[in-house]
C-alpha cells in the first residue's frame, strides 16, 4: 500500500509560453513514470484517441471517452479539469496506486496560488503534494515587454473567461506568476540574443525568491530530472509568497488553521447562488466551498465546489422523500463569522431565496 504523498507539478506561464510543449516532453520522457496531467483541454496536448487504452472510467461501453479521466499506452493518466479540479483528484485519488506523479497545467492567465492554496484542503493534503511551482517565461515576448508573444489573444482570453481577473495589468498577473514559482523556466533562448537573455533574467530576478533557480531552455526540451522530484512542499510556503491580489508575506497568517461555517437558502437558482457565493469570496477569506443545492422545480440534488472564483456542479442523486429541500454550503477559510456570511448571502440572494 502507498503511504507517501503523490507530488504534483504545476505549470503556470502565459498563453503561448509553452506551457503545454512542455507538458508534453514530460509525457515523451516518462522513462516509466506513472504520470496523470491535468489540463484545461485534452486535445490541446495533441494526444490521438487511438493510443487511449484500458479506458475504464473514461469511455463508455463502446469504448469513446466519455469522462474526465483518461489512460494513455505509455501507463500515464490524462485528465480535463475545466472548473472541476476537485472531482478530478477525487478520482486520481481512488487511483493512487498507479500514479508517480501529477502535473497540472493553469490556465494561461490563471493564479497559481489559490491552487496551490487549494491543496490544503484535507483530502487533498493527506494524499497530495505540490512538488514544485514551475512557472514558464515566454523569452522573447519578456525581452520585448509584452510578456506574451501575442498580447492581443491574451486579452481576448481574459475578456472570454468570467473566472479571470480582468481588472489588473498583466504586468501584475506575470509577477504573481513568477512570485509563486519555484522553478522559472526561460523557455525559447533560441530566438535570443545574450543581451536579451541577460534582459529578462535581469527582469524575472526580482520577482522571485533568491533559491528559485532560471533554467533555459528551448522548445520546453528539458531534463525532466530538474523539473520533477524537487521536494518543495510549497503548499507550506505559499502564504510568505508577495502577490497583487491575496494576503501578502505575512508571516504569521497560516493556511492551515480553518474556519468552517455552513450557510443555508431554500430553493435557489444556480447561477444566482455561484454569483452570491463568488461576491463572499471576494469580501472574505474563504479558500474552499461545497455543498448541496436545491433547486426550484428539479427533484435532483445539485453537488458544488468552489475554489477561488472558479465552481463546477453536477447532480449526484435524487431527493428523498424523508429528507428537506434545502441548500446547505459549506465555507472553508479564516476568520469566518457565521452570521456576517449568512446575512451577506441572503442579501445577496433576496429574501425570496429563503425558505
Amino acid at each position: 500500500m502507498q503511504t507517501n504523498k503523490i507530488p504534483a507539478t504545476i505549470v503556470t506561464g502565459f498563453l503561448g509560453s509553452g506551457k503545454t510543449t512542455l507538458l508534453r516532453h514530460i509525457l515523451d520522457n516518462a522513462n516509466g513514470r506513472r504520470i496523470a496531467v491535468i489540463v484545461n483541454e485534452f486535445g490541446e496536448l495533441g494526444i490521438d484517441g487511438e493510443i487511449l487504452k484500458g479506458c475504464g472510467i473514461g469511455c463508455d461501453d463502446a469504448g469513446e471517452p466519455t469522462g474526465q479521466l483518461y489512460e494513455l499506452a505509455n501507463g500515464c493518466l490524462c485528465c480535463t479539469v475545466q472548473e472541476e479540479f476537485y472531482p478530478v483528484m477525487e478520482k486520481l485519488l481512488e487511483r493512487r496506486d498507479q500514479i508517480d506523479h501529477v502535473l497540472i497545467e493553469t490556465s494561461g492567465l490563471a493564479l497559481p496560488k489559490p491552487l496551490v492554496q487549494a491543496f490544503h484542503w484535507p483530502s487533498i493534503r493527506n494524499a497530495f503534494t505540490v512538488d514544485a511551482v514551475v512557472t514558464v517565461v515566454d523569452g522573447p515576448a519578456a525581452a520585448a515587454g509584452q510578456f506574451a508573444a501575442n498580447p492581443v489573444a491574451v486579452d481576448a482570453q481574459r475578456r472570454a473567461d468570467p473566472n479571470l481577473d480582468h481588472e489588473s495589468p498583466l504586468h501584475e498577473l506575470f509577477e504573481d506568476q513568477l512570485g509563486s514559482a519555484d522553478l522559472v523556466i526561460l523557455n525559447k533562448t533560441d530566438l535570443m540574443d545574450d543581451a536579451q537573455r541577460a534582459q529578462v533574467e535581469a527582469l524575472v530576478r526580482p520577482e522571485i525568491p533568491a533559491e528559485v533557480k532560471i533554467v533555459p531552455a528551448q522548445g520546453g526540451r528539458i531534463d525532466v530530472g530538474l523539473l520533477l522530484g524537487l521536494n518543495r512542499a510549497s503548499e507550506d510556503t505559499i502564504h510568505l509568497r508577495v502577490d497583487h491580489h491575496g494576503d501578502g508575506d505575512d508571516p504569521d497568517h497560516h493556511h492551515d488553521e480553518f474556519d468552517s461555517v455552513v450557510v443555508e437558502v431554500g430553493d435557489v437558482d444556480r447561477d444566482r447562488l455561484v454569483a452570491a457565493l463568488g461576491k463572499l469570496v471576494q469580501s472574505h477569506t474563504i479558500y474552499r466551498i461545497k455543498g448541496f443545492v436545491a433547486l426550484p422545480g428539479k427533484p435532483m440534488r445539485l453537488v458544488v465546489h468552489g475554489v477561488g472564483q472558479r465552481f463546477d456542479s453536477y447532480f449526484d442523486r435524487a431527493w428523498r422523500a424523508d429528507e428537506a429541500r434545502r441548500t446547505r454550503v459549506v465555507l472553508i477559510g479564516q476568520e469566518l463569522d457565521h452570521a456576517t456570511l449568512q446575512a451577506a448571502l441572503d442579501t445577496e440572494l433576496g429574501t425570496s431565496a429563503r425558505a
